[in-house]
């Protein structure tokens, strides 16, 4: 049912027909050389960000301190630099200790190189992944991989609207 407030305005009752849209917080982290990994960070919580959900986004630099109880769930990647994440993400991954993170949904992502997408080779992505898994998190996607032409870039064709429908996965199975 609406309701009219004013010039064009309405607003829309909730009806049991309607089901309830519940808002999680999260946040994408992300570390990057060139720019690639923040383009789709950016992408990934845009896309979030539709479906309602309150996102941070952050270089894990500007990261400060992250605790399990601030958060629902999780994004993170980096750039695949030969064949693992970047040494600044490794260490960043130390800040996911606790019981507290345990069973916390979350997601991978990575850039590299379209080659190394093609060879199936190792990719940040993965070993970010693998890491969290470890301490008893959990992934509900399988890590995104996001090529790019050259080792500065740019992103290959398409990749930002891939990186989009891929977070849309994401969202829709935090239920």
């Amino acid at each position: 049912m609406k309701r009219w407030v004013g010039h064009n305005r309405y607003i829309v009752r909730p009806g049991p027909w309607r089901p309830k849209v519940v808002a999680l917080k999260g946040i994408v982290l992300y570390d990057t050389g060139y720019g690639n990994t923040q383009q789709i960070a950016e992408a990934i919580a845009d896309a979030l960000k539709e479906r309602g959900h309150e996102v941070g986004l952050h270089h894990i630099r500007d990261a400060g301190k992250i605790g399990p109880a601030d958060y629902d769930f999780v994004v993170i990647g980096s750039p695949t630099k030969m064949g693992t994440m970047s040494f600044a993400m490794r260490r960043f991954l130390g800040k996911f200790k606790g019981e507290g993170w345990k069973g916390k949904p979350f997601f991978a992502f990575d850039t590299e190189l379209v080659d190394n997408i093609e060879k199936g080779e190792a990719s940040a992505g993965e070993k970010i992944q693998k890491e969290l898994e470890e301490r008893g998190m959990k992934p509900l996607v399988t890590v995104l991989k996001v090529g790019v032409a050259g080792m500065k870039g740019p992103l290959v064709s398409g990749a930002v609207e891939m990186a989009k429908e891929h977070a849309l996965d994401f969202a829709s199975s935090l239920g």
